[in-house]
């Protein structure tokens, strides 16, 4: 944060534009811009959004050069960093509002079951900019800074996740590869290679899957003693890279890994709460997005089928989703008329999220179909 403080500080000046003049053009005081730029006030999105238009530069070139994911993946392998906590002057961190950050971001997660990620952007993003703050000012114990590190880390997993499911892409690779430093910093292994992996996941969608795969392989790798349930989720997002790489025998192994992985779990082994929602309809889901991506339709319409019926109707995003799969599914067996009604009913079910990945999802397969 206090290099992105540096950055707006330079482009301000760059232009000559004097502090006074910059809180006349962003509604902001000429303090709280100074504690920005000095990296002393968390800079968030829509500060960087307010020095871009008050100084007619791209946010692209305010928040700097993009890191590279697959660099990172791999240090991350090999590195052995220890949790670094710095202690500063403020008001102490202790177990009570620790917890209470832990609950927030729990709850937060069973949010973005329900609300789509343009709405809930704003929240998670807040939420991850204030625990930051109380991280980077406030004053804990070791153990208490270990906590607070892993709850940014889940916060970034979320704000990525929201992110890139409101279209925000390059905002989503940032936060989540800082994620990735809380992570590495408070040790833990599993919630870094879920946000590579979840990275990977917005790689495969949005950008070269073969690049994802690698990332995907990388989280599995880096995280070799995960819990049975994180690992089953780690590697769908293998099998999904490689379904849309078109490399059909790496995304049947990978599932097949998916279902020893899943089948392993039981009730003695403590998973991390962020897969509380993988199951085994979930899994067939995925089985079946890959089924269609490698050519086999066929086989994905009764396994989409079976999910959408039991899924829980407030879950409604996921629901439009999986009924666009169902519909494409249909649509590459050639029967239209089947796809074209459930494409109807995913724009029916759709209506009022606001969900960028959702609502280009439901123009495909329109396209496709008409």
């Amino acid at each position: 944060m206090a290099e992105l403080g540096q950055r707006l500080r330079a482009a301000r000046e760059a232009a000559d534009i004097s502090l006074s003049a910059m809180a006349a053009k962003t509604n902001y005081t000429k303090p709280y811009l100074s504690l920005l730029e000095n990296g002393k006030r968390t800079v968030r999105p829509e500060h960087v959004t307010a020095y871009s238009r008050a100084l007619n530069v791209s946010a692209e070139a305010l928040y700097g050069p993009q890191q590279d994911p697959l660099r990172l993946a791999h240090e991350w392998l090999v590195a052995d960093t220890p949790v670094t906590v710095h202690r500063t002057s403020g008001r102490r961190v202790g177990e009570s509002l620790t917890s209470e950050i832990e609950r927030r971001v729990i709850d937060l997660r069973y949010l973005d079951d329900t609300i789509g990620g343009g709405d809930l952007m704003p929240i998670v993003h807040r939420e991850l900019a204030d625990t930051i703050e109380i991280v980077k000012f406030g004053s804990y114990t070791e153990n208490i800074g270990k906590r607070l590190l892993v709850a940014v880390g889940e916060l970034s997993q979320l704000v990525g996740w929201v992110a890139s499911d409101a279209g925000h892409y390059q905002d989503a690779q940032r936060v989540y590869l800082d994620g990735v430093s809380a992570a590495r910093d408070a040790g833990d292994q599993a919630l870094a290679g879920q946000l590579f992996s979840s990275l990977a996941y917005q790689m495969t969608n949005v950008g070269n899957p073969v690049d994802a795969t690698l990332l995907a392989k990388t989280a599995v790798k880096g995280v070799e003693r995960a819990t049975p349930v994180a690992k089953a989720l780690l590697l769908e997002r293998v099998a999904w890279a490689a379904a849309r790489s078109r490399d059909a025998e790496a995304a049947r192994r990978a599932l097949d890994a998916v279902d020893d992985a899943y089948e392993a779990r039981s009730v003695g082994i403590k998973e991390p709460e962020w897969v509380y929602w993988l199951n085994r309809d979930e899994i067939n889901v995925m089985a079946g997005r890959c089924y269609i991506e490698i050519g086999q339709p066929t086989e994905a319409a009764p396994l989409l089928t079976n999910a959408i019926n039991g899924y829980e109707a407030s879950h409604v995003r996921e629901i439009a989703l999986y009924q666009t799969w169902l519909a494409e599914s249909y649509a590459r067996v050639g029967e239209l008329d089947a796809a074209r009604d459930v494409i109807e009913d995913a724009r029916t079910t759709s209506t009022g999220i606001n969900s960028t990945r959702l609502t280009r999802r439901v123009e495909e397969i329109e396209n496709l179909i008409n």
